[in-house]
């Protein structure tokens, strides 16, 4: 048998250990240093290029094996996918791997935001670059997607066949990568996102490679269609579970709020109150219910001691009007000293005003709030403290239990205002017209729990705090409670409010009526009275004095305040003088120091005394009365100077200016009292 050439030998030991491509050179180099002939140099060449065939042939032998191999792991990490992330994290660092590229890193689609994103990277060192979003269509990735096909570039900032943008270049100048080959990610005939294989210098892209891309790509592609599928099978089955547990639940909310609903239309039926109604929310609902009226007060309690209440004061002053700012009410337990802090005043008004708006009860914190209405009309709240988690069924039963207590309030204000009506016409009858049958009178006035002989006090309040609208209703309303609260009667005459107590100190009273309607009203109010009279014949003139002495304390600057006509001093004898037929000497006391002036308004209609009320007023500042008077400065200039050819140069002089003064307070009083 022939022997095997020692050449061949040699280059069967050079594949045997698995020497790089310049080794297989050495054989040539040594035949050369020799001296061998051409023969055997020919012979060595041809043995080394059988020899680096049979090595790429094992090459492409070992590659594909490492690619099958990782193709295997691949599709077993599919079979147990449990975490998406992992699985394409596995894929980009196999394509890297496989390939033996810098970095490897794969993008998806973003159907909401309309760009694409960078989903995983493996190899990256730029955190700018790992947070890329692109436009669609734009870049190396954007040309893969639009085309559907792999694209491969050996020198990615020269390459000028896709679209480059400043902020994809950045990136991948940042990350320093020179060649890039990118492969799409199909889902049927859709392409959700494209998988890359990079390096930080040139080299091309072999056929073999880019098909290992591609099946990495599809692997992905697989991965993430699998996740969503079993994300939406999830998804479903959760949805069916909670559905199946919601339509029990609303069931059994369903019979709960009916039987509720049965309950109280039994107690409007059989003409039960508000606090029935409180108690039969708390069995149905559980834990703590408040109802309160238009001003906060609390009418019923349920569930907790009847005198916790829900700030001091009740509700925030003026949270029963819409846009009305609360008061400063300091917020203490809701439910006494085991309950929660109730929220801001500021906060509980917002409340109520979304309830009313919405027509829903809302939430503030532990509490729920359900405005008490009637149209647009305010006629209260219900205030709720559940002891565990509400539904929407429990909500239903809060609004349905607003919805009646309003139908039993307007019952129950339908009858006070009935008996209003009497009690007022009782006493319009009195202050209004000559009494010519007292004992009529008092007939009617004891089937009423009234004793006209008692001592009586007539209350009379000011225009200013008895306006059209809510407001008055308001302050009517809240007469009639306090009169009939005191065994006496209220009625309106004139626009005004009129009310008659029983008792002796008028000024008091006055003050009183002052205090509580304002703070009902949310405003000022202005309140006179007069009295006591201890018959029917005398409550007609205390009523017109009373009526007087409401002008004179707005007359006076005084609104807000409240007063008798024995407190006012001299203007209480004014008011005197003025109900008598006047007197004399305060005619002629005006008369003598401004009569010239009001004459000369009273002739050419100009406002003279109005002038030197505001000089007055401001201290003598021309401007500042300018200002009050909206005229310029020269004008209050002119008019006083003609003041002063009708009362004299020395009209200013400090003992004329006093009497002055008092002369334009008193005529200005004695205009309104007229």
């Amino acid at each position: 048998m022939r022997a095997m050439p020692s050449s061949t030998i040699r280059f069967l030991e050079l594949l045997e250990r698995e020497a790089a491509p310049v080794e297989f050179e050495g054989p040539l180099v040594q035949a050369r240093s020799r001296g061998a002939g051409p023969d055997e140099i020919a012979e060595l060449e041809e043995a080394k290029l059988a020899a680096l065939r049979v090595r790429a042939l094992l090459e492409r032998r070992r590659r594909r094996e490492a690619e099958l191999s990782g193709l295997y792991d691949t599709a077993g990490d599919l079979a147990g996918l449990r975490d998406l992330d992992a699985v394409l994290h596995a894929i980009v660092h196999r394509a890297r791997n496989l390939l033996g590229t810098d970095i490897a890193y794969l993008t998806m689609s973003d159907d909401a935001a309309g760009d694409v994103y960078m989903r995983v990277t493996d190899g990256s060192v730029s955190a700018r670059f790992q947070r890329l979003r692109l436009p669609l269509g734009a870049g190396l990735g954007g040309l893969v997607a639009q085309t559907g096909t792999p694209y491969a570039t050996a020198n990615y900032p020269e390459d000028r066949r896709f679209h480059h943008t400043g902020e994809i270049d950045a990136g991948v100048g940042e990350e320093g990568l020179v060649a890039i080959l990118g492969v799409p990610l199909r889902l049927g005939s859709r392409v959700i996102g494209v998988l890359y294989a990079a390096n930080r210098s040139e080299r091309p892209f072999a056929r073999e490679e880019v098909s290992l891309l591609v099946s990495l790509a599809a692997h992905a592609a697989v991965a993430i269609d699998t996740a969503r599928l079993l994300g939406e099978t999830q998804t479903a089955l959760s949805e069916l579970s909670a559905a199946h547990t919601k339509i029990s639940a609303h069931s059994a909310s369903v019979e709960r709020a009916a039987a509720a609903h049965d309950r109280m239309t039994a107690l409007v039926l059989r003409g039960g109150g508000v606090e029935e109604v409180a108690a039969a929310v708390t069995d149905v609902l559980g834990g703590r219910l408040m109802v309160l009226d238009a001003d906060g007060r609390t009418l019923a309690a349920v569930g907790t001691d009847t005198s916790g209440s829900l700030a001091q004061g009740g509700l925030p002053a003026g949270s029963g009007q819409p846009g009305a700012r609360p008061a400063d009410a300091a917020a203490t337990g809701a439910f006494g000293p085991d309950g929660p802090v109730l929220p801001d005043p500021s906060i509980v008004a917002e409340a109520l005003a979304t309830s009313r708006a919405d027509g829903r009860a809302v939430r503030r914190g532990g509490l729920w709030f359900a405005a008490v209405v009637a149209g647009a009309e305010n006629l209260g709240a219900l205030v709720w403290q559940p002891k565990h988690d509400t539904g929407h069924a429990d909500q239903q039963i809060l609004e349905r239990a607003a919805l009646v207590t309003a139908l039993l309030l307007l019952f129950r204000r339908t009858v006070a205002e009935a008996e209003g009506r009497v009690r007022g016409e009782l006493l319009d009858d009195l202050i209004a017209r000559p009494v010519r049958d007292p004992e009529s009178l008092r007939a009617r006035a004891r089937r009423l729990n009234v004793d006209l002989d008692r001592p009586h006090v007539l209350v009379c309040v000011d225009d200013a705090a008895a306006t059209s609208g809510p407001a008055r209703q308001r302050a009517v309303s809240w007469a009639h409670t306090f009169a009939g609260t005191h065994a006496g009667l209220a009625a309106t005459r004139d626009g005004r409010v009129v009310l008659m107590v029983p008792g002796t100190d008028a000024g008091a009273l006055a003050r009183s009526v002052a205090r509580e309607l304002g703070r009902v009203l949310g405003r000022p109010v202005t309140a006179g009275a007069a009295g006591p009279a201890t018959d029917p014949a005398g409550l007609a003139a205390a009523f017109k004095e009373a009526d007087h002495c409401a002008s004179a304390l707005a007359a006076l600057g005084r609104t807000g305040d409240g007063a008798s006509t024995a407190e006012l001093g001299f203007v209480g004898l004014l008011l005197g003088a003025v109900r008598e037929g006047g007197d004399p000497d305060v005619t002629r006391f005006l008369r003598d120091t401004i009569g010239s002036v009001v004459d000369y308004d009273l002739r050419r209609g100009t406002a003279l005394v109005k002038t030197m009320e505001c000089y007055f007023g401001t201290g003598g500042s021309l401007a500042r009365a300018a200002e009050q008077l909206h005229v310029h400065v020269n004008t209050v200039t002119q008019r006083l100077d003609r003041v002063a050819q009708l009362l004299g140069a020395d009209w200013q002089r400090p003992d004329r200016a006093l009497e002055v003064q008092l002369a334009l307070r008193l005529h200005h009083l004695r205009t309104d009292v007229s």
